[in-house]
C-alpha cells in the first residue's frame, strides 16, 4: 500500500467507523456467538498473496462484527465505561503513524516531554497533593503513563518491596534480596481489584485480604489490627493499597484513616487506586473523597475508563521517582546518551517500549477543556441518581451500594437465583449489557453509565425494559401477585448452561467451594461470580437420604431371611 492507496482506503475507514458509531444503537449491545465461531469463518494460514483493501473491510462487517461486545453502545451498562471519543482516536492514529518507541528522551525528546506535561496537567485537573507534581517547587515526585491499573499495581509494589528490602538488610549486602521475601506482607481490602492479588504473586509475597465495612469501605482500625498481628509474629507489613471506587459497587475506602496508620511504619508505601472512579476529582463536589491522599506515595487513575481516552492509558503518579528508579532501573550501554539530566521513562514501568500515548490524552485535553470533561462525568453521575430513583420507587427492586458515580447496584427482592435469572434474560436478548455482583453478601445486577451521549430517554427506555424482564422472571417462579408493567414479551426459555453463561456465574456445591485453591479472590468485575447453589446442595441431600434409607432396608432384609 502507497500513500495514494493509504490516503484512499484511510478515507473509507474513517467513513467506516463514523457509520459504525453513528449507528451503533442499530446492533445488539453483545453477540450470541460460541467460543470458536471465528475458527469456523476464516482461512485456517494466512494468504500467500496480499488481498484487495475493500475485501478485508467487507470480512470486518460480515466475520469480525457478528462477535464484537460493542463498549460504546447506549445499552452498554456492564463494567467500568471504556472511555473514546473523536479526539483520542485522531491521537492515536498520529501516534501509530509516528510509529516512534519512547524509551529515553533521546528516542524521542517530544514523547517524552509531553507525557511530563500532560500528567502535570492532568494531576493539577485532579487536584492531586503538589508532590505528585512535577513542576511544584521542591517536587520529587512525577508521573507515567503505564498500560493499565494492573501495571501500575505490580510497578507500585516491586518499588515498595525493593525500598522495604533496602532497609531491612541495612549494611549487610552479602545477603541476596530474596531472603527477605518470606518476612514482607502487603494489605487490601476484600473489595480490591484482583490485580493486587496478581501483583503479590508475581512479587512472591503475603497478602493479607482484609474485610470491609457495612458500606464495602476499607477503615483504618481494620488495617491496624491486621499490622500489629503481623509485627507481633516477625513480619514486615510494606505495602498497603486502598481503593477510590471499587469494582463491584464502587465503594470509597477511608484514605485518612488508612493513610495516619500507615504513616507510624517506616516500611510501608501506600498506594491508591482510583482506576474509575479517580478520574472524578476533576468534580470539586467529588474532591471530599480524596481527603487522606496527601499520605499516599503513589497514585493511579485511568483515563481509559471516565475520561475519553481509548485504552490503553492509565497515569500513575509517585511522591518519589527515585523509588521506581532505583527498584527497576537497568542502563547497559547501547541506551546511554549524554543527556542525563532528561527523563528516561523506561525507568519508571515494567517495559522498555513505550507508545507514544500522551498524544490522545493531550488531544483530549485540548478538544473538551477541563470544563467539557466535568460536564460530561456530571451527566453521567446525574443519569445514575436517575436510574437509582426509577428503581427505589419500584417496591419490589432495591438498591445496594451508595450511589456517587455512575453505577448503581440493584436486585429483586428476592432469591439470588431469581436475580441471576433476570439477569441471563436482559443479557440473553442481545439489547442491553450489564454483569453482576456480589454486594453485601447478595447477588446485584450492576448498571453503569457507560456512553457517551448518553441521554435520560436511554435510562429510561432501559428501565421499562428491565421491568418487563422482572415480570416474566416473576411469573415463570409463580411469584404471587405480578405488576402488570408492559406488554407481555414471550422470550425462549434459558438451558442452565445459558442461564449462567449470561448471568456470569458460576454455581458450585458448597464441597467444590471449599476445595478452592483460594475462596479469598479479589473481584475483577468479569471474571463469573462462584455462588453455592443451595437447590444442588438440597437435591445431593435428599439422594444421600434415600441412599442411606435403601442401605438400612436391604440389611433390615437381609436379617429377616437369615431369621426364617
Amino acid at each position: 500500500m502507497d500513500t495514494k492507496d493509504f490516503n484512499k482506503y484511510g478515507k473509507e475507514m474513517v467513513d467506516y467507523i463514523c457509520n459504525y458509531m453513528e449507528n451503533i444503537h442499530t446492533r445488539d449491545v453483545a453477540p450470541k456467538v460460541d467460543p470458536g465461531y471465528l475458527k469456523e469463518l476464516v482461512p485456517s494460514e494466512a494468504p500467500q498473496k496480499g488481498e484487495d483493501f475493500n475485501t478485508i473491510l467487507a470480512d470486518i462487517e460480515s466475520k469480525i462484527m457478528p462477535g464484537v461486545v460493542h463498549w460504546n453502545h447506549p445499552y452498554f451498562f456492564a463494567y467500568f465505561p471504556s472511555g473514546n471519543s473523536y479526539p483520542s482516536i485522531l491521537g492515536d492514529v498520529l501516534s501509530s503513524a509516528i510509529g516512534s518507541i519512547g524509551f529515553s528522551w533521546a528516542s524521542c525528546p517530544a514523547s517524552t516531554e509531553l507525557e511530563t506535561i500532560v500528567l502535570d496537567w492532568y494531576a493539577k485537573a485532579l487536584d492531586l497533593p503538589e508532590f505528585f507534581i512535577s513542576d511544584s517547587p521542591g517536587s520529587k515526585g512525577g508521573g507515567a503513563i503505564q498500560g493499565s491499573a494492573s501495571e501500575c499495581a505490580l510497578v507500585c509494589m516491586i518499588s515498595a518491596r525493593a525500598r522495604a528490602i533496602k532497609e531491612l538488610k541495612g549494611d549487610n549486602y552479602e545477603i541476596h534480596d530474596s531472603v527477605y521475601l518470606p518476612q514482607l506482607v502487603a494489605y487490601a481490602s476484600r473489595e480490591a481489584h484482583s490485580s493486587i492479588e496478581k501483583a503479590a504473586k508475581m512479587a512472591i509475597i503475603k497478602l493479607r485480604i482484609l474485610d470491609t465495612d457495612s458500606r464495602g469501605s476499607f477503615r483504618g482500625e481494620t488495617l491496624r489490627a491486621a499490622i500489629e498481628k503481623d509485627l507481633k509474629e516477625g513480619l514486615t507489613p510494606f505495602f498497603v493499597v486502598a481503593t477510590v471506587g471499587t469494582t463491584g459497587a464502587c465503594a470509597f475506602d477511608n484514605l485518612k484513616e488508612i493513610g495516619k496508620v500507615c504513616q507510624n511504619y517506616s516500611t510501608i508505601w501506600f498506594h491508591v487506586d482510583g482506576a474509575y472512579a479517580g478520574n472524578s476529582f476533576i468534580l470539586p463536589e467529588m474532591r471530599q473523597f480524596k481527603e487522606g491522599m496527601e499520605y499516599a506515595d503513589s497514585f493511579n487513575t485511568n483515563p481509559n475508563k471516565l475520561l475519553l481516552t481509548n485504552f490503553d492509558a492509565s497515569a500513575l503518579w509517585v511522591r518519589d521517582v527515585m523509588a521506581l528508579k532505583t527498584a527497576l532501573t537497568v542502563n547497559p550501554l547501547y541506551l546511554q546518551h549524554e543527556h542525563a539530566s532528561a527523563i528516561d521513562y523506561r525507568h519508571y514501568g515494567i517495559p522498555l517500549s513505550r507508545r507514544f500515548r500522551s498524544l490522545k490524552l493531550w488531544f483530549v485535553f485540548r478538544s473538551y477543556g477541563i470544563q467539557g470533561l466535568q460536564a460530561y462525568i456530571r451527566n453521567h453521575i446525574a443519569l445514575a441518581k436517575r436510574f437509582e430513583q426509577l428503581v427505589r420507587a419500584d417496591e419490589r427492586f432495591e438498591v445496594r451500594n451508595d450511589v456517587h458515580l455512575g453505577l448503581v447496584c440493584f436486585r429483586l427482592r428476592q432469591s439470588d437465583s431469581i436475580n441471576r435469572d433476570l439477569l441471563a434474560r436482559i443479557n440473553h436478548s442481545g439489547k442491553f449489557h450489564m454483569t453482576p455482583a456480589l454486594v453485601r453478601g447478595k447477588y446485584a445486577i450492576r448498571f453503569c453509565v457507560t456512553y457517551e451521549h448518553a441521554k435520560e430517554e436511554h435510562i429510561d427506555y432501559a428501565w421499562q425494559e428491565i421491568k418487563a424482564f422482572a415480570e416474566e422472571v416473576c411469573e415463570a417462579e409463580h411469584i404471587e401477585k405480578p405488576v402488570p408493567i408492559a406488554p407481555k414479551k414471550q422470550h425462549k426459555k434459558l438451558t442452565r448452561k445459558d442461564s449462567a453463561r449470561f448471568s456470569f456465574t458460576r454455581s458450585v456445591s458448597r464441597e467444590i467451594y471449599q476445595r478452592q485453591s483460594s475462596i479469598s479472590n479479589l473481584p475483577d468485575g468479569c471474571t463469573p461470580i462462584i455462588v453455592l447453589e443451595t437447590d444442588d446442595i438440597l437435591k445431593s441431600l435428599q439422594k444421600a437420604t434415600r441412599k442411606n434409607l435403601e442401605t438400612k432396608y436391604a440389611e433390615t432384609d437381609s436379617t429377616d431371611e437369615v431369621s426364617n
